[in-house]
């Protein structure tokens, strides 16, 4: 039996090498015999598809790629995949909408696996106005609204700092799903010009009091607006759209930019 007659073999090896587990590590940890293992990455042996879905498992593989891997092995997928507009999914799009609303005055948004914004509420919408209105035609890119041409780049004071910050957790997501298409925004991204008169990067940052976290700092009317932020995600997830819906919840690092989002819940 040769190689190409298992292609899961190959997957299982790429994703192994990827979470730079040993063999022996990924062995031990899903309980089965090193041999075996180098029998089903070889294509030797065919794994079950129980067997298939333990080690997916214990490599921390997306679901929507455990989906690909049963494929690949001549089974069929374990993890549906709905779709937010469908008649089903309405449960599931009021409760993120819920949450979104319940988190004012401070700005929050839900996102999928490749950053198209899915939900917002109110007061994300007053701090994103300003953005060319062409990257508000959905479906909208969060990260191309505020990092690219026409977003909100020039009102970001710590533009390099935040750039960096996002495009390290890009790269980690990359790292993770082994996406493309994450790759290939995750490319673009880092074309991208800085705005005229971007400040330096400050690589002491860290060293500020407030830098617990990297803050996004934009600049406002009344001043600058510093949020640090928080992600959520549905931990007990079996269905490859929900698992890959991430929450992100802003809120003010100190009293006058909590002041400036009050002003902005309530409106004109």
């Amino acid at each position: 039996m040769d190689e190409t007659s298992h292609p899961v073999g190959a997957l299982l090896k790429d994703w192994r090498q990827r979470r730079r587990l040993s063999q022996l590590a990924l062995a031990s940890d899903a309980d089965v015999s090193q041999r075996h293992l180098s029998f089903v990455e070889t294509g030797r042996s065919a794994p079950s598809r129980s067997m298939v879905l333990r080690l997916a498992e214990r490599l921390d593989i997306p679901l929507r790629e455990r989906n690909a891997l049963l494929l690949a092995a001549g089974y069929a997928p374990s993890y549906r995949q709905s779709s937010l507009e469908a008649a089903d999914s309405g449960a599931i799009r009021t409760q993120i909408q819920s949450i979104l609303d319940g988190h004012s005055p401070n700005p929050a948004l839900a996102v999928d696996r490749y950053w198209t914004l899915i939900a917002s509420n109110r007061v994300l919408a007053a701090l994103l106005g300003d953005a060319d209105p062409a990257l508000a035609v959905p479906p909208v890119n969060v990260l191309r609204l505020t990092l690219g041409p026409g977003a909100i780049a020039d009102r970001i004071a710590n533009y390099r700092e935040w750039r960096a910050h996002i495009l390290h957790r890009l790269a980690r997501d990359v790292e993770r799903s082994a996406d493309p298409a994450l790759g290939n925004l995750l490319t673009e991204l880092r074309g991208y010009a800085p705005p005229p008169g971007a400040r330096p990067y400050r690589a002491n940052a860290g060293a500020e009091a407030r830098a617990l976290a990297v803050p996004l700092e934009l600049a406002m009317p009344r001043g600058v607006l510093r949020l640090i932020s928080t992600t959520t995600v549905f931990g007990t997830a079996t269905d490859v759209t929900l698992s890959e819906i991430v929450l992100e919840c802003f809120y003010p690092i100190d009293e006058a930019g909590a002041a400036i989002l009050n002003d902005l819940a309530a409106g004109p």
